[in-house]
């Protein structure tokens, strides 16, 4: 997520540099064409204007849609820190020996919370780590150079910006060796760590450290996760409609084709210099086309390690801190800072 007021000129350059090179080039060599007379075909305006019209309303209704997949995950790692945090503190109010016959020690209470508690934050981190996995869809599994770019991105924007000493929370340190190695064999371990949580739950109800009521309350919680969880999936596997991400493209590519057919010879007629004045125009107004389908085609998956994405770690990491905290730790980790102007 980028926190910058803005994105700086050298930021949208570096993005955008190859956009404006092939712009210039492609307007510049037809404008070479026109100055030598070697074609003189002259579009109207208006139809030309007409498309450009329509491609304009195309690509704002893929970038609300983009933008609706992108906002809609952030309200759903919304609901996460929030039933955490509700996690958290009926875990510290319900396990206790108000309604057992034989008493488990302090010891045993405190240590069933911190399990209860490490084993939701082991949760947080293996449901974060599935998503982050490329589908087929995504910029980093296209090939070729959308690919390479992609992984630059990620590189230099994205979750190579968090390094080892404040990222890697491993979920060995959450779950116990025998736990871990039978749920990260798994296709979903996030989903399993959730289930292993209700079993332990139904455990503590035959050992009426819970109430049915309490119980009832806890699952409720789980139940919560499972839909978030689902919601997360849902984006992350089923992408923006084909027919609207991919059309688009097709729709700007044509308007820019046509464009330069139209706007030079119409600038040729103001003055015998402004031909070349023509170029930078026209780019710019391709560029602006361009800018709209590339806004929207990276927005449309908030969950693939780019700039654009849900800060996914520093979500985890605010919910761990709460968390441990409730448990009495004082020995912490950091909170994940922006690195470069951008969140993760």
């Amino acid at each position: 997520m980028i926190i910058t007021k803005g994105i700086s000129l050298p930021r949208l350059l570096n993005w955008t540099a190859h956009h404006i090179l092939w712009l210039l080039a492609l307007m510049g060599g037809i404008a070479t064409l026109y100055h030598y007379q070697i074609i003189s075909l002259a579009l109207p305006w208006l139809p030309v204007s007409v498309i450009g019209t329509a491609v304009a309303f195309y690509v704002g209704f893929k970038n609300n849609q983009s933008y609706d997949r992108m906002w809609e995950a952030r309200k759903i790692w919304g609901g996460i820190v929030n039933d955490s945090r509700t996690w958290g503190m009926m875990i510290d109010g319900y396990i206790s020996n108000l309604f057992a016959s034989s008493k488990a020690s302090d010891e045993e209470i405190k240590s069933i919370k911190q399990r209860l508690i490490y084993r939701h934050i082991a949760w947080l981190y293996a449901h974060r780590s599935q998503l982050l996995v490329a589908t087929p869809w995504e910029h980093v599994s296209q090939g070729g150079l959308t690919s390479k770019k992609a992984k630059i991105f990620q590189k230099k924007a994205g979750i190579d910006l968090l390094d080892d000493k404040s990222t890697k929370t491993e979920l060995t340190h959450f779950l116990p060796k025998e736990e871990h190695d039978r749920l990260v064999g798994h296709i979903n371990t996030a989903t399993q760590i959730i289930n292993e949580q209700s079993r332990d739950l139904a455990k503590l109800r035959t050992r009426d450290l819970l109430d049915d009521f309490r119980l009832i309350q806890l699952e409720d919680v789980l139940r919560s996760f499972y839909t978030l969880q689902g919601k997360n999936e849902r984006i992350k596997k089923f992408p923006l409609p084909r027919q609207y991400a991919n059309m688009s493209r097709y729709f700007v590519g044509i308007f820019i084709l046509l464009l330069p057919f139209s706007m030079i010879p119409e600038l040729m007629k103001l003055t015998n210099w402004s031909l070349w004045l023509s170029i930078p125009i026209t780019a710019l107004i391709g560029w602006i086309y361009v800018m709209m389908e590339v806004v929207g085609d990276y927005s449309e998956n908030p969950f693939q390690g780019m700039a654009n994405d849900i800060p996914m770690m520093s979500l985890c990491r605010t919910i761990e801190i709460d968390l441990r905290e409730m448990l009495g730790e004082t020995e912490l980790p950091p909170a994940i800072e922006a690195n470069n102007g951008i969140l993760m």
